[in-house]
């Protein structure tokens, strides 16, 4: 919401807003731009008759004061995706859906065109390398669109990427997230089978072949359909390299997941209008979006990763990953649960088995979280239980965590970091120090 208002406002347009808190970085970036609101809180005396729009956020709920003021006054209300759909109507919409790897392939996307100076609009969840925001809106004529498929607004829940009505678009991935949204699978899968319908027959979609379920849904498309594959690659100390039409590309980013990710994105691109040619070469330099498989440092005898990973499906994707790239060395995991569905007693059961390919394995939980979205908490023994990892620590409190990271070896390690939390607070440069 913040990058939008920022957006918005680099567009020429009066913005104001209104949240009962507010943090960095978010908090510092609109001070930048002169658009943090004086007080926090709600205030009727906010929304006059001269607005011309309300654009709603998750975090308002309908009886929100501010919200039953701009009902009261007749304002055009949207939700964030529905207000995204109205400053897009006549560009070509490219929509990156999925359950993994969306916002690595959107910034892929992005990454690729702006290397072949293509003008394009996006908007992406994470920060990305030689892009200054994370939302742009302009008079470009194609926009690309990381698909979230989690609820748009206490007036309006249902998934945000149901309002794009793309053009182009990828799936990546179906496997079963936001618990707390999507109670079952099958209600999950029901929400990519509409995005889907709201496609078009004569549309272009790209799905990853490799996730069967996906399968049985894209199926249901029968014109405009392409299924991409893993490429044809090569490791060798530690570099990457793509085998394509007797040319060998070396790239940055690695995992089997990634190289999905990358033939995706590759497919979307020559919808674009880019060679395969000019896609491999561009996206060598492409090094990941923020916080996703993310080299923190590196020596001779140690390398520290740190992953947004938190469903099930990239948990087990980003470790094998790692464990690929580096064969040799003891890898050493940490991942912290956070997420709604991570918490939750009815969920944890799908990560069983995601973390076999790690040599130590540490989870943490807060004890914190569990209060704040109100769920029981998890006991340890259970927690070991489900995950059924032998030798797997489970610590809930940050004296714990702390104890281990002063205590293990990290000689000839990899250690991966795998959190969408606050690790109890500990900062990340103690952890560093910790490792090194």
């Amino acid at each position: 919401m913040h990058q939008l208002a920022i957006a918005l406002h680099n567009k020429g347009f009066r913005v104001t807003g209104s949240d009962d808190e507010i943090f960095d970085p978010s908090k510092s970036k609109l001070k930048k731009f002169g658009l943090l609101p004086t007080n926090f809180g709600w205030f009727e005396s906010n929304i006059t008759e001269d607005l011309d729009a309300i654009i709603l956020g998750m975090h308002a709920k309908a009886d929100n004061p501010e919200l039953i003021k701009a009902k009261a006054l007749g304002l055009n209300i949207y939700s964030f995706p529905e207000y995204i759909y109205e400053q897009s109507k006549n560009k070509k919409r490219v929509v990156i859906a999925g359950s993994h790897g969306k916002t690595t392939i959107t910034s892929m996307v992005m990454h690729a065109l702006q290397a072949n100076n293509i003008d394009f609009d996006y908007l992406v969840g994470s920060s990305v390398n030689g892009f200054d925001y994370s939302v742009k809106l302009s008079d470009a004529p194609i926009i690309v669109i990381e698909g979230d498929e989690y609820l748009s607004s206490a007036l309006q829940p249902i998934p945000k990427f149901h309002f794009y009505k793309p053009h182009i678009a990828l799936i990546s991935g179906v496997a079963w997230d936001h618990i707390n949204v999507f109670p079952t699978l099958e209600i999950y899968h029901q929400a990519f089978k509409t995005f889907i319908e709201h496609i078009g027959e004569k549309n272009y979609l790209t799905y990853c072949d490799e996730d069967e379920a996906l399968q049985k849904i894209a199926s249901e498309k029968t014109e405009e359909i392409e299924a991409y594959q893993l490429p044809k690659y090569n490791i060798e100390n530690h570099q990457v390299t793509i085998n394509s039409n007797e040319r060998q590309y070396p790239i940055s980013v690695f995992g089997k997941h990634n190289l999905l990710n990358l033939e995706g994105a590759k497919n979307v691109c020559l919808r674009l209008g880019l060679t395969e040619h000019q896609f491999y070469t561009s996206i060598g330099s492409f090094t990941g979006a923020g916080k996703r498989l993310e080299k923190i440092k590196e020596t001779e005898k140690t390398v520290l990763y740190r992953d947004f990973a938190h469903a099930p499906s990239k948990v087990s994707a980003t470790v094998k990953a790692v464990r690929e790239l580096y064969p040799n060395k003891k890898l050493i995991c940490v991942l912290e649960l956070h997420t709604y569905s991570s918490l939750n007693q009815q969920f944890i059961k799908q990560y069983q088995g995601s973390l076999n390919d790690a040599d130590v394995c540490a989870l943490f939980y807060d004890e914190h979280s569990f209060k704040i979205k109100r769920l029981p908490l998890l006991d340890k023994q259970e927690v070991f239980n489900d995950f059924a990892k032998e030798d797997l620590k489970v610590f809930t409190t940050k004296t714990e965590l702390e104890s281990f990271f002063k205590t293990a070896t990290f000689n000839n390690s990899v250690v991966l970091i795998m959190s969408s939390g606050k690790l109890g607070g500990i900062q990340f440069n103690d952890i560093i120090n910790f490792v090194f």
